[in-house]
This record gives structure tokens, C-alpha cells and sequence, in this order.
């Protein structure tokens, strides 16, 4: 049982990993570092780095999310991120959707109840 517990976390990391990054990025723009050490202290979503980067490259290719770089005086250049406009279309679809699931599961266990 613990297994089947398991996979399903992942799973659901999985899923709204990306609605995260998103969420973080949309009130200013963010290096990477900054939003890894934002997205590690959420609970729950169990991330690394190595996590982190990739995704921000998928959501880059996708056209969701911006970068630029930028040279640092206390070390090297540092790539920052911000929401693109179809970006912030697709997280507050995301977000809309994300709520209704919540809303949806709240019913179900109130009749299951």
C-alpha cells in the first residue's frame, strides 16, 4: 500500500509542478536559484534542482516562460525568468482548473461521507 501511496504522490508533484513555477514567476521576474530555494520550501512538493531546470526549459520551448541573462558582479551570470503573455493565459486556466478538481474531490467526499 505504501508503494501505491507513493507513485501517487509523484504523480500529483508532477502535475502541478509546472502550475508552481508558473505561480512563482508571476508576480516578478526570478533567477533560478532564487526560484529553487522558493519552490524547495513549499511542503509537499519535494523538488530538487535537478527538477527544477529542466522544467523551466520545457516551459521556455513552450513559449510559456522567458529567460535572459545577466552578468553578476558575485559570480557568474545569472539567468532570469518571467511569465510571456501566453503564460499567464495558461496558468490562470491552470490555476481555474486546478480549483475546480479541489471543488470536485470536496463533493465527492462529502457524499462519500
Amino acid at each position: 500500500m505504501d508503494d501505491f501511496f507513493d507513485n501517487w504522490t509523484v504523480q500529483v508533484r508532477k502535475g502541478v509542478l509546472e502550475l508552481c513555477i508558473l505561480n512563482a514567476l508571476a508576480g516578478e521576474e526570478r533567477y533560478g536559484y532564487d526560484l529553487v530555494k522558493t519552490l524547495v520550501e513549499i511542503p509537499g512538493l519535494g523538488v530538487t534542482e535537478g527538477t527544477i531546470y529542466p522544467l523551466l526549459s520545457r516551459l521556455r520551448v513552450a513559449g510559456l516562460i522567458t529567460s535572459r541573462l545577466e552578468e553578476s558582479s558575485a559570480g557568474p551570470a545569472r539567468k532570469y525568468y518571467s511569465l510571456s503573455k501566453e503564460g499567464r493565459k495558461i496558468m490562470n486556466t491552470m490555476n481555474d482548473h486546478l480549483a475546480e478538481l479541489n471543488r470536485s474531490v470536496a463533493l465527492m467526499r462529502r457524499k462519500g461521507a
